[in-house]
């Protein structure tokens, strides 16, 4: 298989799906997989047509991380071991700062590199019965791209402690509860429940999704004075768009809203 079949890219309307395809090994990644995401999120970013990524597996299951046998083979005992956190954690980052929102559908294993993706998301729904958490902690591995900067920003530290440190699997239910992620759903109602949330985001002025998102990225990451600046400078941006001016206009003359994205 080529990596374009083991990460597959669709165009459905405004919604841009990404399945990673690898059900044999319970759809974990590779380099060049991660590598063709990487190329998928700027090809998302530049159609302004594409207004939500979705991002799910093949075969019932999210994913299990990365391939173990890669992981032995190429970087464990080498020199090169840093080279895999590095990369890993430079394209979780692009899909976590990319300016179209991003959606994680859980189902089956969300371990390891499987929940690092997750947690790049901007949002994560889940079936009841999928098995969610980092996992590093029981093979003796640290995660190197993003748990311990992005899982206390969502839950607190002692959660993250619980979830860390234990190597414990959550449940899309108790994982709701940990407010790790947005919604959990019975596995027969997942598909309705993602549809009904991803509606509520490609209805939006995708220029003004891309101001707001950007902005909350950065909220925990300054202090009170330089956020109002911010959103000053975020406010008088969007005044200034065509996508504002066609808001009010179409809340005046009670009609729906045509967005350009500008």
């Amino acid at each position: 298989m080529t990596v374009e079949d083991e990460i597959q890219f669709e165009r459905d309307g405004n919604v841009a799906r990404v399945w990673l395809n690898r059900p044999w090994k319970k759809n974990c990644v590779t380099v060049p997989i991660l590598e063709r995401l990487d190329e998928i999120i700027t090809e998302v970013d530049k159609d302004p047509d594409l207004r939500v990524l979705v991002l799910r597996g093949r075969g019932g299951t999210f994913c299990s991380g990365f391939d173990l046998d890669s992981l032995q083979a190429e970087y464990i005992g080498s020199s090169t071991a840093m080279e895999v956190a590095v990369i890993s954690a430079k394209i979780c980052d692009r899909l976590y700062s990319m300016n179209t929102p991003s959606v994680a559908v859980l189902e089956g294993y969300v371990t390891a590199g499987g929940f690092e993706l997750m947690i790049s998301c901007d949002f994560a729904i889940a079936s009841d019965d999928a098995k969610i958490g980092d996992f590093h902690m029981r093979r003796g591995l640290f995660g190197g791209a993003g748990p311990i900067y992005r899982v206390p920003r969502m839950i607190g530290i002692r959660k993250t402690k619980e979830l860390m440190l234990t190597g414990k699997l959550l449940s899309g239910v108790e994982a709701a509860d940990f407010d790790l992620i947005n919604k959990s759903a019975p596995a027969e109602k997942l598909d309705e429940t993602v549809e009904e949330f991803v509606g509520q985001l490609t209805d939006k002025s995708p220029f003004q999704m891309r101001i707001t998102k950007m902005t909350i990225d950065r909220s925990l990451d300054a202090d009170t004075q330089s956020l109002m600046v911010m959103e000053h400078l975020a406010v008088g941006v969007t005044l200034n768009s065509d996508d504002a001016a066609e808001g009010v206009a179409a809340f005046l003359e009670k009609r729906e809203p045509k967005w350009t994205g500008r």
